[in-house]
């Protein structure tokens, strides 16, 4: 990863999980850090650790960017400070896990409002300036979910399955200015995403799982090397495969069986 001293590079989802790493990685690189999420103490625990070990500047932005306008009130108040985001880590995102009409009709909204809106607007709102300057790197995390449909995560699926796609057709419309854009699909990561979807990973799952810096570590990879997209994991990238030998139907039906 090339040296990003100077820059400013924003974190959304920065209070926990990979969001937290990203930090880490970013600061290790010498960025300068706007970290955003909805807990402002756990953030500021970050800030002063890294500030400390690194001696970079990091701001600490608490923000719900579920929230109507929230993206456009974030780039407003960075605007007011005189800070130029130079990489946008779009990571924000939150899970709904179990049937689809045994959810709440709010937590799916409020899952569409983050994983879907919020990172568009969050894109538009600091690409736009990205593609004045004629340079800039955003990445969007989606999952290994976006590439296929899945039982028991169907709206979270669905979700990230836009994350891809949009992700994939900015990275060539923003490449002719000098906006990099890349999409990395994780597998299932050590972090809080079941306890904060209120469940738990079972054997299999636990299988599979792979520590946050890894992750963090091929995105950022795949972002400064101007790719496209990337899947976060050998065994991961083999299931993703699987989507191109097998029918939709036949992997989502083996995947709610298989209660993965």
């Amino acid at each position: 990863m090339p040296s990003l001293k100077g820059q400013w590079a924003l974190v959304t989802g920065a209070s926990s999980g990979l969001g937290q790493h990203f930090a880490w990685a970013l600061a290790e690189q010498g960025a300068d850090l706007v970290l955003v999420a909805r807990r402002s103490d756990p953030m500021q625990t970050l800030a002063r650790e890294i500030e400390a070990r690194h001696a970079v500047r990091v701001r600490v932005q608490p923000a719900d960017l579920s929230a109507p306008g929230a993206a456009a009130e974030l780039k407003a108040a960075l605007d007011d400070s005189g800070v130029q985001i130079d990489v946008l880590i779009n990571n924000a995102g939150m899970g709904v896990i179990g049937d689809f009409l045994d959810q709440p009709a709010q937590n799916t909204r409020d899952l569409l409002n983050l994983n879907v809106l919020a990172l568009t607007e969050l894109t538009q709102q600091f690409a736009t300036p990205m593609q004045g300057r004629g340079r800039g790197h955003i990445l969007l995390v989606a999952s290994i979910v976006a590439f296929q449909p899945y039982p028991s995560y169907a709206a979270y699926a669905a979700s990230k399955a836009y994350v891809l796609s949009f992700g994939e057709a900015l990275h060539i419309e923003l490449a002719r200015h000098g906006v990099v854009v890349s999409v990395l699909s994780p597998g299932i990561t050590d972090t809080e995403f079941f306890s904060a979807a209120g469940s738990q990973p079972n054997a299999m799952m636990k299988r599979m799982m792979m520590a946050p810096r890894p992750v963090v570590d091929i995105g950022l990879a795949a972002l400064f090397a101007g790719k496209s997209s990337v899947v976060a994991g050998a065994l991961n990238r083999l299931v993703t495969f699987a989507s191109r030998l097998f029918s939709r139907r036949w992997l989502a039906r083996l995947t709610y069986r298989a209660g993965i």
